[in-house]
């Protein structure tokens, strides 16, 4: 083989091997290339509404711009970082508000609802109607009252207390009932005149004389009155 025959051999491989090199560079490159384009196409659809994003802005900043000073900006800057202690104790507390929240959530839901039906109960019963019914009234009394006679109707409320625990006995509550069913019993239109004979008369009654033995017993038991 000839000198030239091998020159041109070495450069056709020198040749194919350029041409390789240059496939996979180009290969390499177009990656590159059409992510260039796809950011240049992005810049493109994006800057009509970067443009849009920065009139706006300047508008809201021109409507804050007298509220707005830069140094109020600066001192916020040196308090909060004069104040980092504290707000991280901030932080660190509200963390702990929110984990409570978290935790007392389910048992919020079971309560609050049978809170609002114990409520709702009391609101059909009257019971608030009740409550400030006597509000009004401890408010005309205050009213009417001084602190004084206040001091007095509740001395004598304590022993009107200890009277009721008195009247509450059973045989207190016996007599009371008795005397309650009284006025059912006697009819007091029918009652007439009586003079000595008609007392003796009636002294034949076994009612009558029943009710003078009892009249002679309260009238004994009024004698502690006296005391």
């Amino acid at each position: 083989m000839s000198s030239e025959q091998l020159i041109l051999d070495r450069l056709e491989k020198s040749e194919s091997n350029i041409m390789e090199r240059l496939e996979r560079l180009e290969q390499q490159v177009s990656p590159v290339a059409d992510s260039a384009r796809a950011i240049g196409e992005l810049r493109e659809d994006l800057a009509p509404r970067v443009n849009e994003l920065v009139s706006a802005l300047i508008l809201e900043l021109a409507d804050i711009e007298s509220d707005f000073q830069l140094e109020d900006l600066l001192h916020l800057l040196k308090k909060a970082m004069r104040n980092v202690k504290n707000l991280n104790f901030t932080l660190d507390q509200l963390k702990n508000l929110i984990d409570l929240a978290t935790t007392a959530e389910p048992l919020l839901k079971l309560t609050i609802p049978q809170v609002i039906f114990f409520l709702d109960d009391l609101e059909q019963k009257n019971v608030f109607q009740i409550f400030r019914i006597l509000l009004e009234t401890l408010k005309k009394i205050g009213v009417t009252y001084t602190t004084e006679e206040m001091e007095m109707i509740g001395e004598g409320l304590v022993r009107l207390m200890e009277i009721a625990k008195k009247l509450t006995k059973p045989e207190a509550l016996d007599l009371l009932e008795k005397t309650a069913d009284l006025p059912v019993k006697v009819d007091i239109s029918n009652a007439k005149p009586a003079g000595p004979f008609s007392m003796i008369w009636a002294s034949g009654d076994a009612q009558l004389k029943e009710g003078v033995g009892v009249l002679l017993e309260l009238t004994k038991g009024l004698a502690t009155l006296k005391a």
